[in-house]
């Protein structure tokens, strides 16, 4: 055989083999994708995905579309070619592993963590969206888990409402450990609790609970820098004056918070905040209605878009990096607070497009 052509044939096999350690092996990446929309004033299978009881709401138009991303699972191991694909293509995008799953997380993990988030921000966009209209939230500090083998277990419940520590009245669950590490492992502490059978009947009967109980703990020694703990952790949890129920399956993470809450405005309210229009956009959003940055966001502007999407409400720390990138006939609108949302889409009824808040790359 000529030298020539045993060149080439060993150059190709050498080729092939590496195609197909490609193929075979894989790569420390994950991927991205548009995942689909939801519009919150509609219903998902077959239910409304706002469900609002006791209270006058009002009819509704239009779309405010909460959008997701599609990512690949803990387990998926992808290959070079995939891998490759994914760099060159517009409507996906691929990140290290360890970006999606820190620190070795299963996607059991990953997974719980989304869905606590998610019931999280259905909780704030509640308050958010009830305090924008002036309607009054009570909140209280309960008991949000108790540790296994801890002084508390078997004395304190989740769901127990925290009155007083020693005598001191508790406003927020950071009281709760401020009160507590004043003591040494091994000293006892007093809390003054309503029970959560108590607390949830007072509920029920639409009443404040009087019947409260006091209990003595004795502190241990917390395994990182041996302060005194009780072995709970503290929430805050919330009292609606009408019950708001959000159904929403399959869907995680905290990013849907703003559309929730813009969504129950738009149903306590007369008139019709999107006029008709088709707004998607993201964020997440605390109890005062403060919005926050997402992840994903170049995934979720060509969702929103795929889906008919015409504005994307943009969470202001995302602005730069949603603007470098816009899918062809989307209108970002830049948005701080709850507050600054309502008046964007008012303005957007009105037609008052010049005032809108705009995103700018860079």
């Amino acid at each position: 055989m000529p030298r020539r052509t045993a060149t080439m044939l060993a150059s190709t096999l050498i080729l092939i083999a590496l195609l197909c350690a490609g193929v075979f092996f894989p790569v420390p990446y994950s991927e991205m994708s548009p995942g689909p929309t939801v519009n919150t004033l509609g219903e998902a299978r077959g239910e409304p995905v706002l469900q609002i009881s006791d209270r006058k709401t009002y009819p509704t138009t239009g779309h405010l579309n909460m959008t997701t991303v599609r990512v690949t699972g803990a387990d998926y191991r992808m290959n070079l070619p995939e891998a490759v694909y994914g760099w060159i293509a517009h409507d996906s995008v691929v990140v290290p592993h360890e970006t999606l799953y820190p620190d070795g997380k299963t996607e059991e993990q990953s997974t719980q963590e989304n869905a606590e988030e998610f019931s999280q921000s259905q909780e704030s966009a509640k308050v958010a969206a009830l305090g924008q209209l002036g309607l009054p939230v009570a909140t209280q500090v309960v008991v949000g888990s108790v540790q296994k083998d801890g002084p508390a277990e078997g004395t304190l419940h989740a769901g127990d409402v925290i009155k007083e520590v020693d005598g001191r009245p508790v406003r927020q669950p950071q009281d709760v450990s401020k009160l507590v590490t004043k003591h040494r492992p091994k000293q006892d502490v007093e809390f003054t609790i309503v029970t959560a059978k108590d607390a949830a009947a007072a509920e029920k009967a639409g009443r404040e609970p009087v019947d409260t109980e006091r209990v003595v703990l004795t502190t241990t020694a917390s395994e990182e820098g041996g302060r005194a703990i009780v072995g709970i952790q503290a929430m805050v949890d919330h009292t609606f004056p009408f019950p708001i129920d959000i159904k929403l399956a399959d869907v995680g993470g905290p990013s849907a918070g703003l559309m929730f809450s813009l969504g129950l405005v738009d149903k306590l309210t007369r008139g019709d905040l999107t006029d008709g229009k088709f707004i998607a956009g993201t964020g997440t959003i605390d109890d005062e209605g403060k919005v926050g940055p997402i992840g994903g966001i170049t995934m979720k502007l060509v969702g929103a878009r795929n889906a008919g999407a015409r504005y994307f409400l943009t969470p202001a720390d995302n602005c730069a990096t949603a603007a470098a990138d816009i899918p062809d006939g989307l209108t970002l609108i830049k948005v701080e607070n709850l507050k600054s949302a309502v008046s964007s889409l008012e303005k957007l009824r009105a037609g008052e497009t010049s005032g809108l808040p705009s995103c700018s790359a860079g």
